[in-house]
């Protein structure tokens, strides 16, 4: 792998684990991300300001550096111009385009989903509120609407009564690149991540992590990921199947894949799955718990080089693993102090600080409004949360008296 020149889609937090891995594989690494101060530009050889969704500039860019492979990690839409720019230079990839499209429509997906009788909740496809208002009265109160073709929570919403829905389904259809939106029954449940590789039509489920949530208005922004999950391990087969069917559902056959499950009274519902990596650092608390290089794999796939079974068995190597996430409260920043004591902690392994002094954090919303992360691990997935909370306690991010500044 080494010398090989790679086109990382995005740069942003989502993205420091594969371009850090690819950094220390030695590896030409070309990021593409249109904020100048993205984290992920620290570990890049070469760096473009170019949006990671503006395809014809990433396609005359992965041409113009003769790259030989072109990957898009953490985030989802960028999963399908990875792979038709891949197809276009005739570079190796280990998802086709019409693959990545049904792992990049939420709403293509559910059809497939439909169509291969795998677990999911009850939905319907609305093309303004007045529909939105009748699949309330389908489906009843409290629901969640969502834009078909975005993530990290952008025109995601819960409704919870009839006084909530105009804003909510504006809001979906605000951020909709298709002027739909996806109305579906709330099931509550469990939420679980499955994070897995699939090898030659091979699924190996790999990391099971319980996903705590933050509450409405930030409705579906993960705020830890940990592992082992706590549920029953029936349970956790269940939802295991339930991802390796909507893998198959979708055409997966080789590469990384992230798929949300609730876990509900009535079985697992998959919420969705992504043809790529974990944008909340799962593949690095895969390779602390698990022993596993799931960014090592995800770039062999991205090179098409042949990958050797035995690289995808666990080694049991901790206990539990946690990534619990930070949140500063609005305003400028000023200072960010305790990174250094925070990392110092007991079975602490990695401390993510994403922004720099003078950005400007808002309201926690969607999951690009947090502000770091840590990821620890312990001899138990109780030790693990513990040492996780201790860390996430030092880092402290002092904000700038906003009433000071005008």
């Amino acid at each position: 792998m080494r010398g090989r020149r790679l086109l990382v889609l995005g740069a942003g937090p989502a993205q420091l684990g594969l371009l850090s891995a690819a950094r220390e594989l030695g590896c030409y690494v070309v990021a593409a991300d249109r904020d100048p101060g993205a984290p992920g530009f620290r570990f890049a050889d070469r760096r473009a300001i170019v949006s990671a969704e503006d395809e014809p500039a990433l396609g005359q860019l992965a041409e113009a550096e003769s790259v030989d492979g072109v990957i898009a990690p953490g985030i989802d839409w960028p999963v399908a111009i990875a792979a038709r720019i891949a197809r276009r230079l005739g570079l190796p990839h280990p998802i086709t385009p019409e693959t990545a499209v049904l792992a990049t429509s939420k709403l293509q997906q559910r059809e497939r989903f439909r169509d291969a009788d795998v677990p999911q909740v009850e939905w319907v496809t609305c093309r303004g509120e007045d529909e939105v208002r009748a699949a309330a009265g389908r489906l009843g109160y409290p629901f969640v609407i969502k834009a078909p073709d975005r993530q990290g929570q952008r025109g995601l919403g819960l409704v919870l009564e009839p006084g909530d829905l105009a804003a909510a389904a504006a809001e979906a259809f605000h951020a909709s690149r298709t002027s739909s939106a996806i109305v579906e029954q709330y099931a509550p449940g469990r939420e679980v991540t499955v994070n897995a590789f699939s090898h030659r039509g091979r699924f190996v489920p790999l990391t099971i992590t319980d996903r705590d949530v933050a509450d409405p208005p930030a409705f579906g922004v993960a705020l830890a990921h940990v592992w082992p999950s706590s549920l029953d391990p029936t349970e956790i087969g269940a939802a295991v199947e339930a991802a390796r069917s909507a893998a198959a559902a979708l055409g997966v056959t080789d590469g990384p894949t992230y798929t949300q499950i609730l876990a509900t009274r009535g079985g697992p519902r998959v919420v969705e799955l992504a043809a790529r990596l974990g944008g909340g650092h799962d593949a690095d608390l895969c390779r602390v718990a698990l022993g596993v290089d799931l960014n090592g794999l995800a770039l062999a796939a991205a090179f098409g080089e042949d990958i050797d079974d035995a690289l995808l068995v666990p080694q049991s190597r901790a206990g539990g693993a946690c990534v619990r996430f930070l949140v500063a409260r609005p305003g400028p920043l000023e200072h960010v102090r305790g990174a250094d004591e925070a990392a110092a902690v007991d079975g602490v392994e990695i401390v993510h600080v994403y922004r720099k002094t003078g950005y400007i954090f808002t309201p926690l919303r969607r999951g690009s409004d947090r502000a770091g992360a840590v990821l620890a691990v312990g001899d138990s997935r109780d030790e693990a949360l513990v040492r996780a909370a201790e860390a996430a306690a030092l880092v402290r991010f002092e904000i700038a008296d906003a009433e000071a500044l005008v």
